[in-house]
């Protein structure tokens, strides 16, 4: 039964779901779990995913299906409802179908954007769960990472107190003469806290701690979190562990986890969060949560383990890439493929009429605001100079090999004419065309798409990567902004050059994952430039290092680690009722 999502809160509607959602006994019959597999956390469970690999580890994969988007405007345009919408449509059409999103920051859901748990009838549940913590993942990082800088600091200290003799008689530790300059790493909490991203710390004395400038990131753009998206078992995770560079000495050589001696404690932090979480749909498909990483600096992913387990247990598997094509779909095609060695049978292309007009010249989406009257009435002529956006991003899907499914995610304001506008456009560019109203009408308003999905599954595909491991990173740069971006070359910063220069020269980074750092709101490094903009530059000005993560992260553009909260947050309209104990409010 779909609900009136109209008229009903998409809370209220998880509300009403969760009435009959299956307990943790339940879902170890359906799925077919030992009793060890399972692991009850309240009324939802985590997946022992060791031992499920291991008993099913000859059993074939299931089909690999993932969702990206066209370039959205700030609102975001579905890619969570639309996964939610073909598990739904799937599951009604009797198909075994499961999938794995991405854990929710604490962040977005306090702020403007609200939760990440999909909407209407093709929403996540348990929703309060999902949005505020679920079984303690994003806490467990936050721990694990602070601790780094706990050793950090505390060492600083200790080494500026005592001489070398000292050192060594009262700890038995070795001086690494930390540059205090050159600190890498800094502080993690899981909201978007502006006036945190630049602190002072140690005042008030000696005893105090070490006295430095020092800063605060939102725990999803952690290494740890990003490390936690790619690892393939907990002995992977405690590999790189040690290997995460926390400062430099001031000799310009790095400080890692190891030399602190923590990266054995972070581990015991982060044991538990080795296991993905089982949530499901509105109407009971499986889906699990597992790993929340920034899309900006990381792989924007849900975990490589996740999909491992889902390409077992279900015949159908479904994954979110985040943000557009040009940003999760090329790191799930060059990044997270080649670390699982997993290939993937269709990429679903989610497409909104109100995106594609606002890349035709339509009027400024501003997150928070009323969506302007141009987005709600019939405008051909407005859609049609916006649709290059969305062909530039099925040539992109097309390039990795695959013949990509554009879900047009349907509005009730959509007209008949619009919609085939889109789809004409779409099938022209070869790809295959499905009309989806899973927000309003759930698995039946998705059947379509399910059809459209499961058709695309049953082709072979000619999966291949943009670049093979052995082009070194400004060719992988230059690569990518001219495939994936549409740019005419990249333009290096004096410091970036020399920085990429050092790292071609040595060996130990020729295997780490060239990982793009820009805005999502435009193919381009400048937000505002919306549709296919033609004639320009791709400028580097950095390239991070995540030595733990192995990732090389080219930034374009600034990109803040710590976002900020907004003039009218989300937590202004989030209340519990004090006789059921029940949130409220969230959307």
């Amino acid at each position: 039964m779909a609900y009136d999502a109209v008229k009903m809160k998409d809370w209220q509607i998880a509300e009403a779901a969760e009435a009959d959602m299956p307990a943790p006994d339940e879902w170890r019959e359906r799925l077919n779990l030992e009793k060890d597999e399972i692991i009850p956390f309240g009324r939802i469970c985590r997946l022992d995913f060791l031992k499920i690999i291991e008993r099913l580890k000859n059993r074939p994969d299931g089909k690999y299906i993932e969702v990206t988007a066209i370039t959205p405007t700030p609102l975001g345009e579905g890619k969570t409802t639309t996964t939610m919408g073909i598990l739904e449509g799937m599951g009604k059409r009797g198909l075994n179908v499961g999938g794995c999103i991405r854990q929710p920051s604490g962040g977005p859901t306090m702020n403007i954007k609200g939760t990440a748990a999909g909407g209407g009838n093709a929403l996540l549940i348990p929703m309060t769960e999902f949005s505020m913590g679920l079984t303690g993942d994003i806490n467990d990082i936050t721990n694990a990472h602070n601790l780094a800088m706990v050793a950090l600091t505390a060492r600083m200290q200790h080494e500026r107190n005592y001489d070398d003799e000292q050192l060594s008689r009262r700890t038995g530790m070795r001086r690494l003469d930390i540059d205090p300059t050159r600190v890498e790493m800094g502080w993690v909490m899981d909201f978007c806290a502006q006036s945190l991203r630049q602190i002072i710390i140690g005042l008030g004395g000696r005893m105090n701690g070490y006295m430095m400038q020092s800063q605060f990131g939102i725990t999803v753009s952690s290494e740890l979190m990003a490390m936690l998206s790619i690892v393939r078992d907990l002995a992977d995770l405690r590999e790189r562990m040690d290997k995460i560079t926390v400062a430099f000495d001031k000799k310009g050589n790095p400080v890692t986890t190891g030399d602190l001696e923590v990266g054995g404690a972070m581990t015991a932090w982060m044991r538990n969060t080795i296991n993905p979480t089982l949530a499901c749909t509105v109407e009971y498909q499986p889906c699990m949560v597992h790993a929340g990483p920034f899309a900006n600096i990381a792989v924007g992913q849900s975990s490589i383990i996740g999909d491992r387990v889902g390409l077992k247990l279900f015949d159908y598997h479904v994954t979110e890439s985040g943000f557009a094509a040009d940003i999760g779909f090329e790191k799930f095609w060059n990044v997270k493929s080649r670390l699982s060695g997993l290939k993937p049978h269709v990429s679903v292309l989610t497409t909104t009429i109100r995106a594609l007009k606002m890349h035709g010249g339509g009027p400024k989406v501003v997150a928070g605001l009323p969506l302007p009257e141009a987005y709600t009435k019939e405008d051909l002529g407005l859609l049609e100079a916006g649709m290059p956006n969305m062909l530039h991003h099925i040539k992109t899907i097309r390039t990795s090999g695959i013949n990509p499914v554009v879900c047009i995610n349907s509005f009730h304001t959509d007209t008949k004419d619009e919609i085939n506008l889109v789809r004409k456009a779409a099938e022209a560019a070869g790809a295959r065309c499905a009309v989806s109203s899973h927000w309003a009408n759930g698995g039946d308003g998705a059947l379509e798409l399910a059809d459209a999905v499961k058709e695309a599954c049953e082709e072979e595909n000619e999966f291949r990567f943009l670049y093979p491991l052995d082009v070194k990173l400004r060719q992988r740069v230059a690569k990518i902004a001219e495939v994936v971006y549409g740019a005419d070359g990249v333009s290096w910063s004096p410091e970036a050059a020399a920085k990429a220069k050092m790292l071609e020269a040595d060996a130990k980074y020729d295997d780490y994952a060239t990982m793009m750092v820009k805005t999502h709101l435009s193919l381009t490094h400048e937000p505002a430039l919306k549709g296919v903009p033609k004639g320009w530059t791709l400028p580097i000005r950095d390239v991070l290092i995540y030595s733990g993560a192995k990732f090389l992260c080219p930034c374009a553009g600034a990109i803040s680690l710590m976002p900020g909260t907004s003039s009218n947050p989300a937590f202004r309209r989030v209340d519990v009722d004090v006789k059921t104990g029940k949130v409220t409010g969230l959307f």
